[in-house]
């Protein structure tokens, strides 16, 4: 397992330099800052696998540096805070945080912290190259990658829009998208089209995908909402 490039957020010196030795010693690479904007800059610069944050920075809140790193990435972000109370630690996950360590802390309990969040990663890394390459429903196959796909082993001849659509669809399998959900990201959020439009666009992808009585439903009509593939076993 490569070790994770790891961004250290706090501006104590001695609870940085207590960091830093400990991942320098367990052989992590990782870059520091002492405050919030230049965790922000080295957060957008490097682009690290794991942030290490204190929320009492001199220039801003660590809530905020979680907030504005959440709104473009999903980087798995461990609070290593003095505040101990329940409301610090539910306002630091629900803007975003993935963990929570109180100070002080143990060295041992941090690298374990820092063990955790990297097998997450490596498990949510292997779950989407599964995903972004090939989707699999009943009898119905995307190939991501090459862009087709397959219906009982046999290559669906779809249009550009009904293709777009049925990506969208077995990406959120199981959930309802509503009308608007669908038309914004199939043609945009200048979308110049109306609901009737989507209409003959999902029943001609439909007579592809249910060609006979008899097949599986894959697309599922929620009337007045939107629409949402049917997982099929």
């Amino acid at each position: 397992m490569n070790k994770p490039l790891i961004l250290v957020v706090e501006d104590d010196t001695s609870i940085r330099n207590l960091i830093t030795t400990t991942l320098k010693t367990n052989d992590y690479r990782h870059v520091v800052a002492m405050n919030g904007k230049m965790a922000l800059m080295e957060a957008t610069s490097h682009r690290p696998d794991i942030v290490l944050l204190d929320l009492g920075l001199p220039d801003m809140d660590g809530i905020e540096v979680i907030k504005n790193i959440r709104s473009w990435s999903n980087m798995p972000i461990i609070v290593i805070s003095a505040r101990s109370e329940d409301n610090d630690k539910i306002e630091a996950l629900d803007a975003g945080a993935d963990d929570y360590l109180t100070k002080p802390f143990s060295v041992e309990e941090l690298l374990a912290r820092i063990r955790v969040t990297q097998r997450r990663i490596s498990l949510m890394t292997a779950e989407m190259m599964v995903a972004n390459s090939e989707f699999v429903n009943g009898k119905l196959r995307i190939d991501y990658s090459a862009g087709c796909a397959f219906l009982d082993d046999k290559e669906l001849h779809l249009t550009p829009i009904e293709y777009k659509l049925l990506c969208l669809l077995s990406k959120n399998v199981g959930k309802v998208l509503t009308y608007t959900f669908i038309m914004e990201n199939i043609w945009g959020r200048n979308w110049d089209t109306d609901i009737a439009s989507l209409r003959v666009f999902m029943a001609t992808l439909r007579k592809k995908l249910e060609p006979t009585k008899d097949s599986p439903q894959y697309i599922q009509t929620h009337i007045g909402v939107g629409y949402r593939m049917i997982r099929v076993e």
